[in-house]
């Protein structure tokens, strides 16, 4: 069993950055794949960002890549999601997951956890 605790969240103006955490129970956190997705109003689940297990593979919705970075500390049991540049559009509720399988999924249905998520909001 994983237990994930998003942090981070807030309101900041377009342009601004911020950098969501996402906190892992678990022994086994350096076997999980972990993702990042966001949510707006009205709208579905939709993938942000994932890394692989070792780290050594990370992959990115369109609408982020130059902007977004997803890391990991396995020391901390942490995955990181660094915003920068954010854009009204990026208001959503962001969520953590993570996955046995090694590989990188883009539907958040593929990952076996997820956290409560955590509230992005960017005022123009």
């Amino acid at each position: 069993q994983v237990q994930l605790v998003e942090s981070g969240g807030g309101l900041v103006q377009a342009g601004d950055s911020l950098r969501l955490s996402c906190a892992a129970s678990g022994r086994t956190f350096s076997s999980y794949t972990m993702g990042w997705f966001r949510q707006a109003p009205g709208k579905g689940r939709e993938f942000v960002a994932a890394i692989t297990w070792n780290g050594g593979n990370t992959d990115y919705a369109d609408f982020v890549k130059g902007r977004f970075t997803i890391s990991r500390d396995g020391a901390k049991n942490t995955v990181y999601l660094q915003m920068n540049s954010l854009k009204p559009e990026d208001t959503a509720v962001y969520y953590c997951a993570a996955r046995t399988n090694y590989g990188i999924s883009y539907y958040s249905t593929a990952y076996d956890y997820s956290g409560q998520g955590t509230q992005v909001t960017v005022s123009s």
